[in-house]
């Protein structure tokens, strides 16, 4: 792969061991770059945009401005990137938050190397990784409401939406086209009144229609 093809990733995490770690991992697997490293949202902000990056790897626990905050800030200033949460924490408050505020993917700290490369591939793709004791956790906060507007399908859609998985993956499972699956998936939207995957979810889980 040229190197004008290569992921951009940034990573924005305050334990200089785990970063650096990451940054090793990442910039040493053919068709990844590490495009910038921070310890705070406070310092990335200042060379972000320089950096370009596809995807963000950020933590939860940052000095100053939290993982969680900067997400908003971080969607603004970089709508078209893709960010995974890295964290310690499998709360499902802060889940939902970062999912509510734009996070693409949430994983543990605890991932195995190959599986955060695969997730950053993954998100590239338009999955939405999660740590598969994270996926449990979404999927356990979900139970469905019977004045939902969904039907069955939609509901079954959007659960799967829920724990990461891509359209394509979704049509590969439920055995159906993925124009099918977008069709859903616009109809969803339009139900719910909302615009993007992470607003669906929130939604839908707040009004307990998944």
């Amino acid at each position: 792969m040229g190197r004008d093809l290569d992921i951009n990733v940034v990573i924005i995490e305050d334990d200089e061991t785990l970063r650096e770690g990451y940054g090793f991992l990442i910039g040493n697997t053919q068709g990844y770059k590490i495009a910038g490293s921070y310890r705070s949202y406070e310092d990335a902000a200042k060379k972000i945009t320089h950096d370009d990056p596809d995807v963000i790897l950020l933590d939860v626990e940052l000095p100053g401005i939290s993982g969680i905050d900067a997400l908003p800030k971080l969607k603004k200033i970089l709508p078209e990137t893709h960010i995974l949460i890295l964290t310690v924490y499998e709360q499902d408050t802060l889940i939902f938050k970062a999912l509510g505020n734009g996070a693409a993917g949430y994983l543990t700290k605890n991932t195995p190397h190959e599986k955060i490369i695969s997730a950053i591939h993954e998100v590239m793709e338009g999955g939405g990784p999660m740590s598969a004791n994270i996926a449990r956790m979404v999927i356990h906060s979900f139970q469905r409401s019977e004045s939902s507007p969904l039907t069955r399908r939609e509901t079954e859609i959007l659960e799967q939406i829920a724990t990461g998985k891509s359209r394509k993956r979704i049509a590969q499972e439920l055995f159906i086209d993925m124009e099918t699956v977008k069709s859903h998936i616009k109809n969803i939207y339009h139900k719910l009144d909302v615009h993007s995957k992470a607003d669906a979810i929130k939604m839908a889980k707040d009004n307990k229609f998944i």
